[in-house]
């Protein structure tokens, strides 16, 4: 996944206080990773240090040292780093860009854009937004509901009953966040986050009701643009043939991040919004230490050794 400079200098400029000040048909150039860079070293001569693809940022180091060259030293120097094939180059602190760093940026195609932020501050932005921009995602066929802060994603085939039992959450004081497509980003090696497609925010689709305002319905403390992933929640069909105590811990594999899985076999009579909810608060209780499951079969194990014990005095073994 990659985004344009042209992106980055309309969606965030103003965050990142951006100007063009060279190199416009370079705008479409794609930014492929999220770290920025600073070219000293490239400018210096040693371009196996430069990453292509990557916004290079011109603090006043490296502004000052371009100075100390002689022009026809600092033109090639920055005519091999503009040919290198990075995305764009970002003159930091309100400094003027280098006539020489404009002059080759416009014959290699490249951007050049001033920021009046100081160099720190632009990586931080500027990282953070390319993070959340590049991160990988997809789209699920899904609901995502927050439950006493618990981020629970409920799967299961069309039909099944997943709008019914958010939309019954959302009645018990929980809040939506999507319905029917939810779109995943991976965000770290170990976080996922959700939200709505942005024409379905708030929206969800009940069959013979039609399609309703969550929000209007109920408030705006009932919605919720964004959520982390914490559990994911799969409706089946009845019968099945689930864990009955709940000692085995399934597993949910989203964008390469490992959730854990709980399933909920549906039938006639089955509040399922209720299980839900009692799955998310299962969830907080393994999370601060306590297994249910795990504790009643260490009590039946201890049980079962202690009725043998008996018995084994009883024989006189």
């Amino acid at each position: 996944m990659t985004v344009t400079v042209r992106e980055l200098l309309d969606v965030s400029g103003e965050r990142l206080k951006l100007r063009l000040v060279a190199g416009a048909r370079g705008l479409d150039r794609p930014i492929a990773q999220p770290r920025v860079q600073l070219p000293g070293l490239a400018l210096a001569g040693f371009l196996p240090q430069l990453h292509p693809d990557r916004v290079q940022v011109l603090g006043n180091s490296e502004v000052s040292y371009l100075a100390t060259l002689e022009e026809a030293a600092a033109r090639a120097a920055t005519r091999a780093v503009a040919e290198a094939g990075v995305s764009c180059f970002v003159v930091t602190n309100g400094n003027e860009p280098p006539p020489v760093l404009v002059e080759s940026a416009e014959a290699a195609g490249v951007p050049v854009l001033r920021s009046a932020l100081r160099t720190a501050d632009f990586i931080d932005v500027a990282t953070a937004w390319l993070e959340t921009r590049l991160a990988p995602e997809t789209l699920l066929h899904g609901d995502l509901v927050e439950i006493h802060g618990v981020g629970v994603l409920i799967l299961g085939k069309s039909g099944i009953g997943k709008s019914e039992a958010a939309l019954e959450l959302v009645s018990r004081g929980h809040r939506l966040v999507a319905d029917d497509v939810v779109q995943v980003r991976r965000l770290s090696p170990s976080v996922v986050r959700g939200h709505a497609a942005r024409l379905l925010e708030h929206q969800m689709e009940i069959r013979g009701v039609g399609v309703i305002d969550i929000e209007a319905l109920f408030g705006t403390l009932a919605t919720l643009d964004e959520r982390q992933i914490d559990l994911v929640v799969e409706l089946v069909e009845w019968p099945g043939a689930p864990d009955r105590l709940g000692l085995v811990e399934e597993r949910h594999e989203l964008l390469e991040v490992e959730l854990p899985l709980v399933r909920l076999p549906v039938r006639p009579g089955r509040t399922i919004a209720m299980l839900v909810e009692t799955a998310a608060r299962n969830y907080l209780l393994r999370r601060r230490g306590r297994n249910t499951a795990t504790e009643l079969a260490a009590r039946v194990d201890r049980e079962l050794e202690e009725r043998r014990g008996r018995r084994r005095a009883r024989e006189g073994v």
